[in-house]
């Protein structure tokens, strides 16, 4: 089963004998809170989730959006309806990135079923609506443990000995601007591969085989491959993108603002990954 699904094959899905719950994850980093626009119009039947607020747990140490509470995840996707034994796609914006935060959380937590709409609410072309559905109590529980997961120490390991990806803009990854956090560069040994990069012009995700011949040239192949970004949001999409190419990688959810929380940790600037 891939990580993706189009909107023609979500039209198709969501007609038939077992449609998805469909979960409204819009979300701009520093922007106004999504509901308004998901209460503007929405897929039809898709509930509105918070990342900040049920994706997340609240910014400190661990980062600006670390792994929320297991047990007010499981409240806020059972709230939304989802089920263990139901499909769930989840869609944003466009960019993919809160959309794929999700889709890892509920990975992640257990769900064997989940799938990102490519393109977003951008590529979508059936009606909107606005009417706000109140969908039956779910059943999910969360188990933690479905995708693998790194801390700070595990993250500086594998830029030493495996491969650990910046998902973040060249621009911040060579400490030549940092808008939020309070150093700029990146961790010693990580390799820059901006999430930009995962995506077709028309805001899809690329092929498999592009994504494939991306990621093998910057060597992750193999087990040992991670992702981070600045609080563990679009470094999800690269994980997903990585899917997508065959690899299965780990997760740094505090990511760079849990790393700098830290004046301890060393800091590199430049291309130079070291």
């Amino acid at each position: 089963m891939t990580a993706i699904i189009t909107a023609a094959e979500l039209t198709g899905e969501s007609a038939g004998p077992r449609p998805p719950v469909l979960l409204d994850i819009r979300y701009t980093l520093g922007g106004p809170n999504g509901r308004p626009a998901y209460e503007a119009g929405h897929l039809p039947g898709a509930v509105y989730v918070d990342l900040d607020a049920e994706l997340a747990g609240p910014p400190g140490a661990e980062g600006r959006h670390p792994l929320p509470d297991v047990a007010v995840f499981g409240a806020a996707m059972r709230r939304a309806g989802v089920r263990a034994d139901t499909p769930v796609v989840t869609y944003d914006g466009g960019l993919g990135w809160a959309a794929a935060r999700a889709w890892w959380l509920l990975r992640w937590a257990g769900h064997p079923d989940v799938r990102v709409l490519d393109g977003g609410l951008a590529g979508w072309e059936g009606p909107l609506s606005t009417e706000l559905p109140v969908p039956a109590e779910g059943d999910f529980r969360p188990v933690p443990g479905g995708l693998p997961v790194l801390d700070a120490d595990g993250a500086a390991a594998l830029a030493r000995d495996g491969v650990l990806l910046d998902a973040r803009a060249g621009e911040r990854y060579r400490g030549e601007v940092e808008p939020i956090d309070p150093v700029g560069g990146h961790i010693p040994g990580a390799l820059s591969a901006p999430t930009a990069e995962n995506m077709a012009e028309n805001g899809t995700f690329r092929p498999a085989a592009e994504l494939k011949e991306r990621f093998m040239a910057l060597g992750a192949t193999g087990a040992d491959v991670g992702v981070y970004c600045g609080s563990g949001v679009s470094a999800a999409q690269q994980v997903l993108a990585l899917e997508l190419a065959g690899v299965t990688a780990a997760l740094y959810p505090g990511s760079w603002s849990a790393w700098t929380a830290d004046p301890a940790r060393p800091v590199a600037t430049g291309p130079d990954p070291r």
